[in-house]
């Protein structure tokens, strides 16, 4: 009688991170990008601030509420996107990064670039707009080129490795519907600008950041919890869903037969998130640390925002009534995308400076880098944040917008306060060497 097959085991946490300390980039390269993103929180609530004190309604046209849109997605996303890519990736493929010359070019050419953008879009100054855009693409496109390189010669982790080569194909896709769009704002229209704009939208808060985050989960996540990496069959399933709803959406939203591949995109997408949230849920439970605090608290937060935005769009598909579109996207960028985030980046900041700490008994913990108060004041402020910037939008209430604003602002700044605290306790450490 034959003895049946063992199940092959589960990665442990440590197999992630092993090797990982040879293949970390110059702490510097990351954390300017992280950095970035928190300086450009701040700034999308001013902006949002000041679009609204002038009556500034926003329906996809230049002005101060669309620069706060991208302050978020490109400054604050997108920035720490690139940041987590260029340091997890080499450590999910096994592969470091061929040139860090490179990757920290890349921030001198992608942070202007925004910070131009934005101008142009809040002033409404479309060449302006058009050479943040230049300088935004040319970094992204450098930024792909590092990360092919290094998916190419990937030698672990196919879940991860087949998210990123999703996210780098809806990279491809975000880049020319925003030159699409770019070019419209010059007067010279490539295609219609109410498809550029939702081929946009889909391959920026889907394909791009989107897949991102799913894949990057499966490395984060076991690693903050000490639990086993997710089941490769669960983690190939949900990244197929995923990439075949945002394939078929990318046809919806270029005109092809919209309702019926709007359905099929919208039930693909989430049966992939459900598949994904399953196999977090799983990797929680079995870790071996329960007890995540407000971390876990924000990322579940931004789940549960994600489910919510894909419910009200099935109920605006099926009803043809319901939320504006603007509430759908603030679950989808604030809610989940941006939840998610913090959640990630006040675990995994603490972390990987941590990492670039002199070794010996003295070394310092993340926890003991860590200051915990202005956390928890950044996690109540932006629920607070969110729950009045969505009933201003539904009320259509200025006032609540500006409160959302302001207490948004409150809470970014207190999240500056965090990492400010975190890099002048690692210079504290590293003092002694530096003598």
């Amino acid at each position: 009688m034959k003895t049946p097959l063992a199940r092959p085991a589960a990665a442990a946490p440590g197999i992630v991170l092993a090797g990982a300390r040879g293949r970390l980039l110059p702490a510097s390269i990351p954390l300017r990008f992280f950095g970035a993103a928190v300086v450009f929180h701040v700034l999308a609530w001013v902006a949002l601030a000041v679009g609204t004190m002038q009556g500034a309604g926003w329906h996809g046209g230049l002005g101060w509420p669309l620069a706060a849109l991208h302050l978020v997605t490109l400054g604050t996303l997108m920035s720490a996107a690139i940041g987590a890519s260029l340091q997890l990736l080499p450590v999910a493929t096994r592969q470091p990064l061929q040139s860090h010359r490179l990757a920290a070019a890349l921030w001198w050419g992608f942070t202007p670039g925004v910070v131009l953008l934005v101008l142009g879009m809040g002033l409404a100054r479309p060449p302006w707009l058009a050479a943040g855009a230049a300088l935004v693409i040319g970094a992204l496109l450098l930024h792909a080129v590092l990360l092919v390189a290094n998916l190419r010669a990937a030698r672990g982790m196919p879940g991860v490795v087949l998210h990123g080569w999703g996210a780098l194909a809806g990279l491809a896709l975000l880049l020319a519907s925003a030159a699409a769009l770019v070019l419209g704002w010059l007067g010279r229209p490539l295609i219609d600008r109410d498809s550029a704009r939702a081929l946009h939208l889909l391959a920026g808060v889907f394909g791009t950041m989107g897949l991102l985050a799913f894949g990057l989960s499966a490395i984060l996540l076991p690693m903050f919890a000490l639990a086993p990496v997710p089941p490769l069959r669960g983690q190939l399933a949900s990244g197929t869903a995923a990439l075949a709803a945002i394939s078929i959406g990318a046809a919806a939203a270029a005109g092809l037969a919209p309702l019926p591949l709007r359905a099929a995109a919208l039930a693909l997408g989430a049966l992939g998130v459900a598949i994904h949230l399953v196999q977090m849920q799983r990797t929680l439970a079995q870790g071996m640390r329960q007890d995540l605090g407000l971390s876990l608290s924000m990322m579940r937060g931004g789940w549960a925002a994600l489910v919510a935005a894909l419910v009200l769009a099935a109920l605006q598909l099926v009803t043809g009534h319901g939320p504006s579109g603007h509430v759908v996207l603030v679950l989808l960028v604030g809610g989940w995308l941006t939840s998610f985030l913090f959640g990630v980046l006040q675990r995994i900041l603490p972390f990987l400076v941590a990492m670039h700490c002199p070794p010996g008994r003295r070394a310092p913990t993340p926890s003991a880098l860590t200051v915990q108060a202005p956390l928890r004041v950044h996690a109540v402020a932006h629920a607070a944040a969110l729950a009045l910037l969505l009933a201003g939008l539904l009320a259509d209430e200025a006032g609540l917008l500006v409160s959302a604003a302001a207490v948004g602002a409150v809470g970014a700044l207190a999240f500056g306060w965090f990492f400010a605290v975190l890099l002048r306790r690692w210079q504290r450490a590293l003092a002694p060497v530096l003598r």
